[in-house]
């Protein structure tokens, strides 16, 4: 399934995609971290409106454990009936479902039409990302600079989520960070229409034949094991749910054997196994998302429930994080072009570790706004190269046909560690929103950090890496 390649001499300069299509593709790609970030201010109005706050962080966590599970089938799927298509299918479940939720009678239904938007957003990014690889084949473009637009756009909304969020639930209440999909998946859908060239014809086949492409034994082995794994981390926080733990094991380890003996495997085990950059960087991944989401929920939280802000002014704190991760986001495309992904990885590293610290040591309640906002700045700076430099290899190491089903993982990886951090603030936290909880959740994050830093400064894999595509 994937391919190790490395740089040998240096490449002739090469077209780049062309821009309106990378934006287009990436005005879709927005639309996943629009909405799992917004979603962080709005808790507290919808648990309001519907009179409890039970079952609400399904709200966020019914979204994640459909996005964690899709992502992969999304890549493969696209494989099979073409990118653009999935691509455009996946915007109308998004339009579809916003609709749903806007209109949710009551708090079971907007965990549903959450679920299914988690469904839709879960198909753009792997199929952009096909569509790229498959254009820069066609015409010898090189795919940084797509790559990089389409950080950017998800970079943008992974910061400018909570600022959004939080003044639109503000003036109009929750309800308006779902109907916000609308123009959004209706200017998108127009948009590649315009500039993606239609998928080839498709393949006459049978439906048993495109059921055994899909390998459904093993689709739904990780379905199950990914699903029971979320939930489980997720109880961790309130109540163990110890009686999952079994059917969570029981499902990996069928998993694996399945996906070991399956002559066309969902997730082909074998080869990413053979491909040790493709398997460090998908755990690398794990372990930089999870550092993170430490900062994504624990900083709002800690801005609402310690010092007392509410959900806009809160979002406008994390406005600062949102631009300093726009610009880096370009800088480190230029760092990894020039100087391949160790040096990106290292300026990621390092900035996780400098940001714990400061989260550890200097943010409480006594400290300045703007000493806040410096190291919002600061915190911006460590997703953007480390994004850079780990989806770089991603798309080094695999093949037009596999870096959606890779570009998945790399997605179900995220939210796995979205989960973990969720455990470790609760943990951290003890129940109670202070500065003593939040200066733990700093040193958790300075682990993680200097565990990144030290495994790239001593990694193997990442030597015969250069700037690539």
């Amino acid at each position: 399934m994937l391919r190790n390649r490395s740089t040998a001499g240096a490449e002739p300069e090469r077209t780049r995609v062309p821009l309106p299509l990378s934006m287009g593709l990436g005005t879709g790609s927005m639309l996943q971290p629009l909405n799992s970030s917004m979603i962080a201010v709005a808790v507290i109005a919808i648990a309001h409106d519907f009179g409890t706050f039970a079952g609400t962080a399904w709200v966020i966590s019914g979204m994640y454990i459909a996005t964690a599970v899709v992502s992969p089938a999304a890549g493969r799927l696209g494989a099979l009936f073409g990118p653009r298509r999935m691509y455009l299918a996946g915007l109308a479940i998004i339009a579809a479902s916003s609709v749903f939720g806007a209109l949710a009678p009551s708090l079971t239904w907007l965990i549903v039409a959450r679920a299914l938007l988690g469904v839709g957003t879960a198909t753009q990014y792997p199929t952009a990302m096909m569509i790229v690889r498959r254009v820069a084949a066609e015409t010898g473009a090189e795919t940084r600079t797509a790559l990089a637009v389409l950080t950017v756009c998800s970079q943008s909304m992974v910061a400018l989520g909570p600022t959004l969020g939080g003044l639109l639930t503000t003036a109009f209440g929750w309800q308006a960070i779902m109907w916000v999909n609308l123009p959004m998946a209706a200017l998108t859908g127009l948009w590649v229409l315009r500039v993606v060239a239609p998928d080839g014809p498709r393949e006459r086949t049978g439906a048993r034949v495109v059921l055994r492409r899909m390998d459904l034994p093993g689709t739904v082995l990780f379905l199950a094991f990914i699903t029971t794994t979320m939930v489980f981390l997720l109880s961790l926080a309130e109540r163990p749910r110890w009686v999952i733990l079994p059917v969570m094991l029981v499902s990996g380890a069928l998993l694996v054997w399945r996906e070991l003996r399956a002559p066309e495997p969902f997730i082909d085990l074998r080869a990413m196994l053979r491909n040790r950059p493709l398997a460090m960087t998908l755990g690398r991944t794990t372990v930089t998302y999870t550092a993170f989401y430490l900062v994504y929920f624990g900083l709002p939280q800690w801005l609402q429930g310690g010092r007392g802000m509410d959900a806009g002014h809160a979002g406008l704190i994390m406005l600062p994080l949102a631009l300093v991760s726009i610009a880096s986001t370009v800088t480190a495309t230029r760092v990894y072009s020039n100087y391949g992904p160790r040096p990106a990885l290292l300026v990621g590293t390092v900035g996780l570790v400098v940001g714990g610290a400061l989260l550890a040591t200097v943010a409480d309640s006594t400290v300045t706004i703007a000493a806040i906002v410096g190291i919002a700045m600061i915190l911006g700076i460590p997703n953007s190269f480390n994004n850079i430099g780990n989806q770089n290899i991603v798309n080094a190491v695999t093949t037009t046909e596999e870096v959606g089903v890779a570009l998945g993982m790399y997605r179900t990886l995220q939210y796995i560690a979205a989960n973990i951090a969720a455990v470790i603030i609760e943990i951290c936290m003890g129940g109670a929103i202070d500065d003593a909880g939040f200066h733990r959740v700093g040193l958790v994050m300075t682990g993680l950090g200097a565990a990144l830093l030290v495994g790239v400064v001593f990694s193997r894999t990442l030597r015969g890496l250069g700037p690539r595509g």
